[in-house]
This record gives C-alpha cells, sequence and structure tokens, in this order.
C-alpha cells in the first residue's frame, strides 16, 4: 500500500513496501530532446539547477501535461514546445527514440527521449520566466571535448547528455 508522506505543489515523497520515492504531482510525462542541426551540431543548454547548487550542461527538456488545459498533451507536441521554449528552435521532425526511468531508486518518473531534427531558429529560448538558460550550439564532431572542457571547469554534465549523443552516433553509423 502507497503512504504519501508530504505532498508539495509538484512533488510528493511517497512509501511503498518499505521503499521511499518521489512522484510528480502534476504531468503526465517528462520529455528530453536530443536536438540536431543541420549542419551538425547539437544543442546543448547551460541551466543552474537549484538541487545540485550550481549551472549544469544538459539536453533540453521538460514536463508534458502541466500546462493548464493541455493534460492530454502528446510527449512529441511537449518536446517540440521545450525545444522551442528552451533553444529557440522549431523542429520539422521529432522522433521518440527511447523511453524509461532515469533514476529508478528515487522517482517513479519515465523520460521519453525525442531525436528533433529539421530545425529551424526562431525565437530566442532561454527558458520560461523561471529559467535562465543558456543554449550552445557543438559541433557533433567536437562534443566529446567541449564537454570534458566544461566538466574540468567545474560543470557536471548530466549523463542523459551522452545517452542522448550515444543515439545520434547510431543514426549516423
Amino acid at each position: 500500500m502507497k503512504e504519501t508522506l508530504h505532498e508539495g505543489q509538484y512533488v510528493r515523497l511517497v512509501r511503498e513496501n518499505g521503499w521511499e520515492f518521489v512522484e510528480r504531482t502534476i504531468p503526465t510525462g517528462i520529455v528530453l530532446i536530443v536536438a540536431v542541426t543541420e549542419d551538425d551540431r547539437v544543442l546543448l543548454l547551460e541551466q543552474f539547477r537549484p538541487p545540485v547548487g550550481r549551472p549544469i550542461i544538459e539536453l533540453p527538456a521538460g514536463l508534458a501535461g502541466d500546462i493548464p488545459g493541455h493534460r492530454d498533451e502528446s510527449m512529441a507536441t511537449a518536446a517540440r514546445r521545450e525545444l522551442l521554449e528552451e533553444t529557440g528552435y522549431r523542429a520539422t521532425d521529432m522522433v521518440c527514440l527511447t523511453e524509461g526511468p532515469p533514476s529508478p531508486g528515487i522517482s517513479s518518473e519515465v523520460i521519453s527521449l525525442f531525436l528533433a531534427t529539421g530545425l529551424e531558429k526562431v525565437g530566442d529560448g532561454g527558458g520560461d520566466e523561471t529559467e535562465d538558460i543558456i543554449v550552445h550550439e557543438v559541433a557533433l564532431g567536437d562534443v566529446d571535448r567541449w564537454l570534458e572542457e566544461r566538466r574540468q571547469e567545474g560543470y557536471p554534465v548530466d549523463p542523459k547528455v551522452y545517452a542522448g549523443l550515444y543515439f545520434v552516433s547510431r543514426r549516423s553509423s
């Protein structure tokens, strides 16, 4: 039997069969986007994350079904919306590559990973009013070096970046 230990505005802490974990309260899913431009540049974000107290290098991502009146939003629609909001790019093609739990020991959420191509820059990006996102366009041939340099400078790199790059490398081989 599941017991709610605490519920906030966005998450709840629950216990089930002795296991404590977090659930999101509003969205229907999580989307993660690996976006590749026509000239083979991947879009990476730099964003301050309060739980770790510093900026992180990550892929564009966001919640599906979190906008009032759009609870039934599809994952692909959410991925398109989040990509535009965070990077300023619109994608012609949005393909779901895989889905799965990113941290199943602490959270029940499942992420759907999308590949976005056919990109067109139509806005500034940077996120919504609660976000302060810096967009980096990094050449795929240079991305390993670039990520290692950021890591050496003290920027943690979200491991999901490497998962996204794995799928991009499979696409081109």
